[in-house]
């Protein structure tokens, strides 16, 4: 019987451990394809080395705005990489799939890298584009997504607010600056990408107001010979966030590795990736080593200029709002 019971054991012992296939999906904004895509790779041989598992990472991409929506109405997202805080507390506050308390689950206020806001213009720079005044002028094409939908329309809105608050002195002037600027707006799309193809590609508009990192893309994949990048004397810091969606990985069983997949957006490797596609590093290794990428420019905070995203959103982009009440027609 001891002879029988050594045997079975040792036969257990012996026995293959299969590999198992996992896959997480993952909802981001729109100018992030590129980065995710690369990404998702070197996560996947991070977590084959450590565990053994096979690990797929789906990707969906869209305004930041639309895909917070999206998921609150049921789209299973494992992981939100979204364009800003104030999507991902929708996802709290309209769907109770995560805690109030997200934005400290991980380093640096949850986001692993950022960005801000410049102009793209067409070579040569034929409307001598300078710096946000000139977007408000008579006869000059901008091309922005709209703010209802897109993460970086909010952060463009908002940096152009703070500049013309800064320069003018009131909230009142501020707002008639922006209105200003939107009545240069032939299009709205529903999100950057959308955007970039609108005046890259279909070559609408004189100017397009552009996340950092997606005019640098538009330079690289186009040729500098065709676009300039200017940089406006101020702009705002924006911070696109990440948050695991606690109720759906709780339901699929993934919460282990979705909280990994954005734990390791902090490793070398990942803030090394992040500065090769064009977004601000927040790590101190990485950030001296991409810094000559990046130009200097002046940047303020949400919280700083406007008391945070729960108040700009109510304020700016809530029915009503300020960004209805001038794009009235």
């Amino acid at each position: 019987m001891k002879l029988l019971t050594t045997l079975l054991t040792v036969a257990a012992l012996a026995a293959p451990v299969f590999a198992k296939d996992i896959e997480l999906l993952n909802v981001s904004y729109d100018p992030t394809r590129e980065f995710y895509s690369e990404y998702n790779k070197a996560f996947s041989a991070h977590w084959k080395a450590k565990t053994g598992d096979n690990v797929t990472i789906k990707q969906s991409h869209g305004g930041s705005g639309k895909q917070a929506r999206s998921i609150i109405d049921g789209l299973s997202a494992d992981v939100a990489t979204l364009a800003l805080a104030g999507d991902i507390d929708a996802l709290h506050t309209n769907g109770k799939l995560i805690p109030a308390d997200w934005l400290g689950r991980l380093p640096k206020q949850s986001a692993p890298y950022t960005s801000t806001i410049v102009f793209l213009v067409r070579a040569g720079n034929p409307f001598k584009v300078k710096d946000w005044d000139d977007l408000a002028k008579p006869g000059i094409s901008v091309i922005t997504p709209n703010p209802k939908t897109s993460g970086g329309a909010q952060w463009n809105y908002l940096a152009a607010w703070e500049f013309a608050r800064r320069k003018l002195g009131s909230d009142d002037a501020a707002k008639e600056f922006v209105r200003k600027i939107y009545k240069n707006v032939p299009v709205l799309d529903s999100g950057a990408r959308g955007s970039t193809t609108t005046f890259v590609q279909r070559g609408v508009g004189d100017v397009f107001i552009s996340w950092e990192n997606e005019a640098f893309l538009a330079l690289k994949e186009f040729g500098a010979d065709k676009f300039e990048i200017v940089v406006p004397s101020l702009s705002i810091l924006a911070q696109p966030s990440v948050t695991v969606v606690d109720k759906v990985v709780k339901k699929k069983g993934t919460e282990e590795i979705a909280k990994a997949y954005l734990e390791y957006l902090y490793s070398d490797e990942a803030q090394d990736l992040a500065g090769k596609h064009f977004y601000r590093p927040t790590s101190d290794a990485a950030a001296a080593k991409y810094a000559a990428s990046f130009p200097k420019i002046e940047l303020f905070t949400i919280d700083d200029a406007f008391g945070g995203w729960t108040k700009a959103k109510k304020e700016h982009f809530a029915d009503g709002g300020t960004f209805d009440q001038i794009y009235a027609k």
